[in-house]
């Protein structure tokens, strides 16, 4: 059923909601009122002055009654559908049903919506659980302790004889430890509390940067200025980086942004890579610097500027990710190690050969994307010093690049353990999403 079918469900809608009688709006218009009714059981077309005159007695516009409100509805319940093949049959009727239970339909999508934010949360739970080194550590040091004091308690209770000078040790043992025990549980409470949602602060100092630059949509526009501040002035202004070792990491990337914001001026870059379809290739040409400053820089834009996010990950030479932007669609691991298909360890062991794909992100509704990957290696100790490599993976939209359905698709996921492709070739462990999705 064509959407603009749904326009008498609407009118009748929205005439119930106001408490109007057929009659009535059917006089207020100059039609019967029998030719009302069937217009608001989808059985006549209407268009022209007729569904002007009836969204003003409505109080609405007359897009509000011809499209209608429901096309996030609509998207929400396809997604839902698309995980049940019985309810895939029911398509085609899809439009009829919000049309004529819209609060059903309503209760629905908000059902599901919320279903699947508990399943992110469970995803991302499960992978602190099973990868968190703090979490691990902190629940080996309450358990060790609190073996040490049964330990102690057992030796006091069942030795009767027990010397009063070691006694008096086993009992300064125990308070110690009951001590230890105490301050222990409430740090383990107390980072449980902070991480209780999927987005918390963190507790290492890569953590601590992840979320700063998260707060600041990874964008600083006292930067971009003619005259930027040092980023030692901007980091002593935040009270988000807590530590002296991500207060070092935030004073690195501030000054690598200022001297990519210096060679790529916002809005000259803005425009050139609009006008090149945010290909880095042509950009790196056209600015003169190397690909992975124009991955920072693309990543570094304001998404109301681009009209969608850019996402970026950047990962060293034991293919630990050391940079983290995630977008819609994109998710990355926090704890455990990303997918090996992804583009970026390609990349990894190809050193300045860069490398572009096409992937589809595995999940309830797979997204498509383009990612550009290269790996730079650097010689920081000098000639005959270690080589260090360093790989970054941009992750654009599809629908910005301009290149859609032009190459072979690459199936993806995040982690092996949130990952719903149980067919893939590469899978390391088996996924908690295997029966989920």
């Amino acid at each position: 059923m064509a959407r603009s079918s749904l326009t008498g469900s609407r009118i009748r809608e929205r005439r119930t909601m106001m408490g109007r009688k057929q009659a009535d709006l059917a006089r207020s218009v100059g039609i019967s009122p029998s030719y009302l009714n069937l217009i608001e059981h989808n059985r006549r077309r209407i268009g022209g002055k007729l569904i002007n005159d009836i969204a003003r007695e409505l109080g609405v516009e007359a897009g509000a009654l011809t499209e209608g409100a429901e096309t996030g509805l609509l998207t929400a319940l396809r997604e839902a559908a698309a995980d049940h093949p019985s309810a895939v049959e029911d398509l085609p009727r899809l439009e009829e049903f919000v049309g004529r239970f819209p609060g059903w339909a309503r209760l629905l999508a908000d059902t599901w919506r919320r279903a699947a934010e508990l399943e992110h949360s469970v995803e991302v739970l499960s992978d602190r659980m099973t990868h968190d080194p703090f979490l691990s550590a902190s629940l080996h040091e309450v358990i060790s302790t609190v073996t040490a004091i049964r330990s102690t308690a057992t030796i006091l209770a069942e030795t009767r004889d027990i010397d009063p000078e070691w006694r008096d040790r086993f009992h300064r043992n125990m308070s110690e430890e009951s001590a230890r025990l105490a301050e222990s549980a409430e740090a383990l409470v107390r980072y449980l509390d902070e991480a209780s949602s999927t987005d918390f602060a963190g507790s290492t100092p890569q953590e601590e940067l992840d979320a700063w630059l998260r707060d600041r949509g990874f964008h600083f526009p006292e930067l971009e200025r003619a005259l930027p501040p040092e980023p030692e002035t901007i980091i002593r202004r935040t009270e988000d980086l807590r530590s002296a070792s991500a207060r070092e990491m935030a004073g690195k990337h501030l000054r690598r942004y200022r001297k990519d914001a210096e060679h790529m001026p916002l809005s000259r870059f803005l425009d050139a890579a609009t006008a090149a379809a945010f290909d880095p290739a042509s950009l790196s040409m056209r600015f003169g610097v190397d690909l992975a400053a124009v991955f920072r820089r693309l990543a570094a834009l304001p998404a109301e500027r681009v009209g969608a996010e850019i996402g970026l990950v950047a990962c060293d030479g034991s293919g630990t990710l050391t940079f983290r932007k995630p977008i819609d669609g994109f998710p990355l691991p926090r704890y455990s190690a990303a997918c090996p298909l992804w583009p970026l360890y390609q990349a990894l062991s190809r050193p300045m050969a860069p490398v572009r794909a096409q992937v589809e992100m595995g999940g309830r509704t797979p997204r498509r994307f383009v990612a550009y990957a290269v790996c730079q290696p650097s010689q920081p100790a000098g000639f005959d010093g270690p080589q260090v490599l360093e790989a970054a993976m941009l992750v654009l939209p599809e629908e910005i690049t301009g290149i859609e359905g032009s190459g072979p698709l690459q199936e993806i996921g995040t982690s092996c353990r949130i990952c719903p492709r149980a067919g893939c070739v590469a899978r390391r462990e088996p996924s908690i999403m295997a029966e989920a999705v």
